[in-house]
């Protein structure tokens, strides 16, 4: 099944919904920030989205710029981080089985479902 990885305040993750609404294909919404996913669980989407840990954070996000900006973090740590301070994961993230993609801008989401 298709999960989305949502915050519903955000135009992009709504946007992302709407595009698996239309779809027609049966998806799972995962409101990441009251359900926050466990380190393993940040470390399979990082390998689905074939990318670094460093590359999933938004770095405009005042959790970074006060906590993390300028330091040398391992890849652990920014995972820690991120599930420390969810606000701090890119969104949407939509995976489809093996694959997966940051739904920015949301007509990626198109290319896995």
């Amino acid at each position: 099944m298709i999960k989305i990885y949502h915050n519903p305040r955000c135009s992009k993750s709504r946007q992302g919904v709407e595009l698996l609404e239309q779809s027609g294909k049966d998806f799972e919404i995962i409101k990441y920030l009251d359900t926050v996913p466990t380190e393993s669980e940040l470390k399979s989407i990082i390998d689905l989205l074939n990318i670094s840990p460093l590359e999933l954070v938004r770095k405009n996000e005042a959790a970074w710029k006060e906590n993390f900006k300028g330091k040398t973090l391992t890849d652990s740590e920014i995972i820690t981080a991120m599930v420390t301070h969810p606000k701090l994961i890119e969104r949407p993230i939509v995976i489809n089985g093996k694959k997966a993609v940051i739904g920015r801008p949301p007509s990626d989401i198109g290319t896995i479902i």
